[in-house]
């Protein structure tokens, strides 16, 4: 196993000007179903048990912990967690999905998906509505990193089998459609086992989504479990790191930011029972898995911050940028809002987002010229927050402006050396949320 770093890592408080970093990642199913419908064999008080979870999670301060099963008792970890960032719950059992985040750092677009299927043939799936949350997770200015907490159907029969890899392809398409372009975390209660010959989903995220397994990758040497082998059980806690449980971690790096899993480790052996009528005995019938994450900013690549909200399509330019980009000519269109952006580079490549409306205005970059700093203002229409108005300044001097400005403004720079050369964000007949795409020069 590679060495793992168990304690935070907090970046330095000029997190602008980070280019590199490393977190600690935990995924727990809490089993924090009523008592009366599991008892998950896992002795004493439910809610005291949630009590202590909350506390470990406060003196490890791991930066980001996704939580499954966190339904009837998740008051009870929040009271004695001190995370920054947290989640509101989505109910509890019957209700909610159990699936939360707390953080060390704070996220955009939380989203929250229940599955298409569900199968109570070996249990109750479909009691609850289970399924995933998104977030893109933002550690360091302009860094972001797309986090996905998913909980799939449980059991062995066809009926669990069929709507587990359901589950587990709709994250994979979901990834296809909104992580386009973008560096990848995916962790929680899979329910699955490589060794499972039905268990064919978990394998989408390395067919599809181009994903590593950590604990394939650190534990395994890269060799996945052979599919109808006999299952390789874990004790809990478990200090045999190569045992295999159906919580998983799987990450993928982008064009922006590059992503190293570190260290892997069962860290069931941190959270045992601390009431001396049941001292040592675990709080969860799952262990806990613990990735410690490096990150590093590529050298010829940025993005800033979102500017904007969540609604419309998902949009990156990313993969489509030209090994040497250049801008050359920038088009906005906008009135009472900003209606759309584009952007012409020298090589020919065009992109262009948002809808038909508003007045068309464009600058022509002179030989040697980068759009280097930009100015956005975003407001309220139809209960949704949008960008209002967009103003480039090139390194000459020059402006492009475009929509109305707001009282609500930020100007994004781009650090020296770098300039403009594309998008992301979301957009329908207006630019709902834009992020700025920069390349070395």
């Amino acid at each position: 196993m590679k060495s793992f770093i168990a304690s935070s890592i907090l970046l330095a408080a000029s997190v602008q000007a980070a280019t590199s970093g490393e977190f600690t990642a935990l995924s727990f199913n809490v089993a924090g179903l009523p008592s009366i419908l599991q008892s998950n064999d896992v002795e004493g008080d439910k809610t005291d048990n949630a009590g202590q979870l909350g506390k470990y999670f406060s003196e490890y301060g791991y930066d980001i912990i996704n939580m499954q099963e966190d339904f009837n008792y998740h008051a009870y970890i929040y009271a004695a967690d001190d995370h920054a960032y947290r989640t509101a719950t989505s109910g509890g059992a019957a209700i909610g999905s159990g699936l939360n985040t707390i953080s060390n750092y704070d996220w955009v677009d939380f989203t929250r998906i229940k599955w298409n299927t569900c199968s109570d043939a070996s249990g109750s799936d479909c009691l609850t509505p289970k399924g995933v949350t998104f977030m893109r997770w933002n550690p360091a200015d302009g860094v972001f990193i797309d986090f996905y907490n998913l909980h799939a159907d449980a059991g062995t029969e066809d009926g669990d089998e069929t709507a587990r890899n359901s589950n587990l392809q709709q994250v994979a398409d979901y990834i296809d459609t909104w992580s386009t372009g973008n560096a990848v975390v995916v962790m929680g209660d899979t329910n699955s086992r490589y060794t499972r010959s039905a268990d064919t989903g978990i394998r989408l995220f390395k067919s599809q989504n181009n994903m590593k397994d950590v604990w394939v990758e650190l534990e395994m040497n890269n060799v996945y479990p052979t599919a109808g082998a006999d299952a390789l059980l874990c004790d809990n806690p478990s200090t045999n790191e190569t045992c295999e449980t159906v919580d998983k971690a799987l990450y993928r790096g982008s064009d922006l930011v590059t992503l190293s899993a570190e260290g892997f480790r069962y860290d069931g052996d941190n959270f045992l029972n601390t009431d001396s009528a049941y001292l040592g005995a675990v709080l969860s019938d799952h262990n806990p898995i613990l990735v410690n994450f490096t990150w590093s900013s590529a050298s010829s690549r940025r993005q800033s911050q979102f500017s904007g909200g969540p609604h419309g399509d998902w949009f990156n330019d990313l993969p489509n940028l030209p090994s040497s980009p250049t801008a050359s000519v920038i088009t906005f269109a906008g009135a009472n809002r900003l209606d759309s952006v584009a952007l012409k580079l020298s090589d020919g490549t065009t992109f262009s987002h948002g809808g038909t409306g508003g007045t068309a205005v464009s600058l022509t970059l002179g030989s040697g010229e980068y759009w280097v700093k930009t100015e956005l203002c975003t407001g309220k229409y139809n209960n949704e927050t949008r960008n209002f108005y967009i103003k480039a300044t090139t390194s000459a001097g020059n402006t492009l402006e475009a929509g109305t400005s707001t009282d609500s403004c930020s100007t994004f720079t781009a650090d020296d050396g770098f300039a403009v050369v594309g998008f992301m964000g979301q957009d329908g007949d207006e630019i709902d949320q834009l992020a700025l795409i920069y390349a070395a020069y």
